[in-house]
This record gives structure tokens, C-alpha cells and sequence, in this order.
């Protein structure tokens, strides 16, 4: 940042550390002495490209490149108008290639390419999409309306929770004080031993602090969409699992159903009972599923208490 010169009359940041540029709509930038001097009347042309200008729309230069500044500026611009969303298209496709015009007219207006018919289309633009634009800026000012009386909110509560950590630890402070003053009072007009009235002393501080029983504060954190979250408030803490004897997998013992025996897996397979059963996809069957256990559940409960003989 101290290479920064003023184009115009070549003040440095070196020789001037005070030293502000401003930019405007083309994206040239100058210092605040030249712009009050070419911009008194308020408003002038460029001294480098001669586009007209207003004194109120410079702004003071964040960016090293001036021509980041520019396309800033009219990357706003164009959005204000170009504001359709995701939702207003039929496919993905054609929100994408939306997206792509709107980066190839930015691109034009930055570096001055075809400007003549980059206007035009914007033009057009507007007149095509003139009641969806209001629609959506009106959105749009809603949700920024919502947003700023969020960020509102949680800096009241950011400011009260403050003004409430100041004056407990001023408390805090007050009532050592107080102690300080009541133990010097106890060892000046006391009789027994000093010993004995420290030691009573910082007992009975001891048991004050065991019954002191902190309740913290919930911090409510705002989401964009206005719904709080609440961390630790109402909950009741887990209960301690002791730790038991490992888990052993044993074989699932199937009772006697008094009807006859279903066949086993190898025998659905190989004797074609998965003819009209569906065959597992791809998810099913990274989640473990196979066609043969519905195939296998659907015989056990066929079979199951019918009477028959051996």
C-alpha cells in the first residue's frame, strides 16, 4: 500500500501517510484533494477516460487495484436488476447459463468490450423481466429487513449478557472488599488468637462458596431464518451407563412351529422361489438387504401352525 500514488498529481502514501484514493463508477482513481478540486461544482468528467462523474458516488479505494473497485461497483448494479433465483427456472441448465450471462456482461462492462449492445441487453432485460424484478427486489428487501433486526436482537442480548458478567465480577470485587474489611475488623477487637479467627474465617468462606450454586446463563444463538437454538437449557444431564460384559453374537433359536420346516437359504436360491420377488438395488444392498430374507419371512409365516404328518 505505500507504492499508492495519486495519478494526478503524484502524491504518494510514502511522502503523505494521510493519503486517501477514491474511485468511482469507471474505476480510476484519485486522491481526495484532486477530487475536491476537480469535483467542486459536484460533478465533473474522469481526468483519464473523460466518463462524467458526480462528486457524491466516489468513494474511498479498499482494494490495491482499482479495478477490483469497478467491478465491485457494477457487480452490484447488475444484480440489483439480474436478481432471479434458482427457482424461477424450469432446469439447472438454464439457471446456469443464466449465471454465465450475467458473469460475460459484467465481464464487458469492466473492460470496456462492446459496450454499445452489453447495454442493450441490459435494456431489454429490463423491459422482458420488468415485474419479476420488483417482485424479487421486494424479497430481497424483506429478507435484508428480517436479517437486520436478527443481528439487532443478538446484539442486545450480546450487550445485556455483558452489562450482566460487568456487574457480577463488580460483586464479586464488592464483597471481597467487604470481607477484607470484616476480617481486619474481627482480628482488631477480637480476644482470641489470630490463628484461630483466619482459620474460622476461611472456613466460613469455604462453606459460603459450597452454597453459592452457579446457574449459567443459556446462550441463544439466532439462525439466518430467525429460529433460536438454545445450547444446555432445559436439559437434564445423561445418566451414567456403567459398563457391562461385551456383547457375544449367538444364533437365533427358532421354536418348533408345528407345521413344516421352511426351507433353508440354499434352497430358496436353487429352487427358484425368488421368480416374483423384487431383486435388491444398489442401496439395499450396501445397507445389507437381500431379496431372500423377505422371500424367507414371507414361507416361515405360510408355514407356521399348519397341521400336517410326517
Amino acid at each position: 500500500m505505500d507504492d499508492q500514488a495519486c495519478p494526478r498529481c503524484k502524491t504518494t502514501k510514502y511522502r503523505n501517510p494521510s493519503l486517501k484514493l477514491m474511485v468511482n463508477v469507471c474505476g480510476h482513481a484519485l486522491c481526495e484533494s484532486c477530487v475536491e478540486l476537480l469535483f467542486l461544482k459536484g460533478s465533473g468528467s474522469c481526468p483519464d477516460c473523460n466518463v462524467p462523474l458526480r462528486r457524491s458516488n466516489f468513494r474511498v479505494q479498499l482494494f490495491e487495484d482499482s479495478m477490483v473497485e469497478k467491478e465491485i461497483d457494477i457487480r452490484k448494479r447488475i444484480l440489483k436488476d439480474f436478481n432471479k433465483k434458482e427457482e424461477d427456472f424450469a432446469t439447472i441448465r438454464e439457471y446456469n447459463d443464466y449465471l454465465e450471462d450475467i458473469e460475460s456482461i459484467i465481464f464487458n462492462l469492466v473492460n470496456n468490450i462492446d459496450i454499445i449492445n452489453t447495454n442493450k441487453k441490459i435494456d431489454q432485460y429490463k423491459k422482458d423481466n420488468k415485474e419479476l424484478i420488483m417482485k424479487n427486489k421486494a424479497k430481497i428487501g424483506r429478507e435484508e429487513l428480517e436479517l437486520e433486526e436478527i443481528l439487532e436482537i443478538e446484539k442486545q442480548m450480546e450487550d445485556s449478557r455483558r452489562t450482566e458478567v460487568l456487574r457480577i465480577d463488580q460483586e464479586a470485587k464488592k464483597q471481597k472488599i467487604r470481607e477484607k474489611e470484616a476480617l481486619i475488623d474481627e482480628l482488631m477487637f477480637a480476644d482470641g488468637d489470630a490463628k484461630d479467627i483466619l482459620n474460622t474465617f476461611s472456613q466460613s468462606l469455604a462453606n459460603k462458596q459450597e452454597e453459592i450454586v452457579s446457574v449459567p446463563v443459556p446462550k441463544v444463538t439466532h439462525f439466518s431464518s430467525g429460529v433460536k437454538f438454545t445450547r444446555g437449557s432445559g436439559q437434564q444431564p445423561l445418566p451414567i451407563i456403567e459398563e457391562g460384559p461385551l456383547y457375544k453374537y449367538e444364533p437365533l433359536e427358532i421354536p418348533d412351529r408345528c407345521g413344516p420346516a421352511t426351507p433353508s437359504i440354499q434352497e430358496i436360491i436353487s429352487n427358484g422361489y425368488l421368480q416374483h420377488v423384487r431383486a435388491e438395488n444398489e442401496t439395499e444392498k450396501a445397507g445389507g438387504y437381500k431379496s431372500t430374507l423377505p422371500c424367507l419371512r414371507a414361507l416361515q409365516d405360510a408355514l407356521a401352525g399348519l397341521y400336517h404328518t410326517s
